[in-house]
């Protein structure tokens, strides 16, 4: 396994390819990013050797596919460092993760006249739910607003959090402005007030080391597909007392302890919210991952993307008739730089640098209120990987100039 950050390409062979007879610059690592050989390797052994269900089975296959989803759950909880692999569920992604915390524990513990709190940046993966279950439960749904730069405002979480507020939940990490929240003292904050506090993790634990009993936070979310794992799996982390407290998210095999004719009991977590098959391969690519992740070091990989953040962003705000959301100081952003050209589309800025090789993103990036707050209905979007090079960067900004030449953007 490559340990060299700066010699990682050869293990992506994707990133080989050429696109539209140009090199490729893969820079949509926001929306999902790249495999490598390794992770694909376990999960065709896998499937080659071990594949089988779970748990109940007494023969060979079953005992070695039981005991390598075990052990991938065991990989996440020292990776986000969790009190317990219990505290750990699998789910389809943090969407499914989040919509479990909202059907469960928030069903059982908001009433009418509750706040809920969340942020004005947050992805519809953490907005929707608890807007669906504030409009349910006659409660009311709060919005933290965002500084001049478009941090987080604690001034105004400070005021907008009360003892009426039972659930606060924030993303980790932007997928629009690139800023980090900072869920630490927000946690206390909520904590402070009684409520709990859900954290959405799926742009930041797969580019910062994150621990989760430090942050005290009660719930906490991510993808496997955002940081190399096969799609269709993610995490979703909870303190075990608050998970033993709440009801089943879906009902089926797996997950009970027993079942009578009139009444059912449950298995104890993480099982009890784990009903029927699960995405076993899955969560062995995603314990393949978390190998890679770690033989590299993830404090590794968060500085290999500031190097690229500190290279490029100085570069892309000094390119005329260019707008750039978010913290200009290098120093306060993610890898995830969203722009738009003067004049331009979003959907046309990423058609044009297609052609140039550079794949981007283009849209409300499933945050709209936030886009609404900016004035925008769209921006473009690119984002980094550990994997990414300057050469990428460069690949960037020239396409950024020849969009802007080819449709005569600040030329008379």
């Amino acid at each position: 396994m490559a340990n060299n950050i700066n010699n990682v390409v050869k293990d992506f062979p994707i990133l080989k390819q050429r696109v539209n007879d140009e090199r490729l610059a893969y820079l949509d690592n926001a929306a999902t990013v790249q495999r490598p050989k390794q992770v694909v390797a376990a999960l065709t052994k896998f499937y080659e050797t071990d594949n089988a269900n779970v748990h109940r089975g007494v023969h060979t296959l079953a005992e070695r596919a039981t005991r390598d989803y075990e052990d991938a759950r065991k990989k996440v909880q020292h990776f986000i460092n969790a009190g317990s692999a219990n505290e750990v569920i699998f789910t389809k992604g943090c969407t499914d993760g989040l919509n479990l915390v909202a059907a469960t524990y928030g069903e059982q513990n908001i009433h009418e006249g509750d706040e809920i709190v969340i942020s004005v940046m947050e992805h519809h993966s953490n907005l929707i739910p608890w807007q669906q279950l504030a409009l349910r439960k006659k409660a009311t749904l709060k919005y933290i607003e965002l500084t001049a730069d478009g941090e987080l405002d604690m001034a105004d979480a400070a005021k907008k959090i009360t003892d009426k507020t039972k659930i606060v939940a924030v993303t980790h990490a932007s997928n629009v402005l690139g800023v980090v929240s900072p869920l630490k003292q927000l946690a206390a904050l909520a904590h402070q007030h009684g409520a709990v506090i859900v954290g959405d993790g799926a742009q930041a634990v797969p580019h910062m080391p994150v621990n989760v009993q430090d942050l005290d936070i009660d719930f906490y979310a991510f993808s496997g597909h955002k940081m190399m794992s096969p799609m269709g799996i993610g995490v979703l982390y909870g303190k075990a007392a608050l998970l033993r407290s709440m009801p089943p998210y879906q009902y089926g095999g797996e997950m009970i302890a027993d079942v009578h004719r009139d009444q059912s009991t449950w298995a104890d977590i993480p099982f009890k919210f784990e009903a029927g098959t699960q995405n076993i391969a899955g969560a062995v690519g995603l314990g393949a991952a978390i190998d890679y992740l770690n033989a590299l070091g993830m404090k590794n990989v968060q500085a290999k993307e500031q190097q690229l953040v500190d290279y490029t962003l100085p570069r892309l705000l000094a390119i005329p008739d260019v707008e750039v959301y978010g913290p200009h100081d290098p120093a306060k952003h993610t890898g995830v730089l969203a722009f738009n050209i003067r004049g331009l589309h979003p959907h046309d800025v990423a058609t044009a640098f297609d052609m140039d090789g550079v794949a981007i993103r283009a849209g409300h990036h499933c945050a709209q209120p936030l886009m609404e707050t900016l004035g925008l209905t769209a921006t473009a979007r690119a984002s980094f990987y550990f994997y990414n090079t300057k050469e990428d960067a460069d690949q960037l900004l020239n396409a950024i100039n020849e969009t802007k030449e080819f449709f005569k953007i600040g030329t008379i």
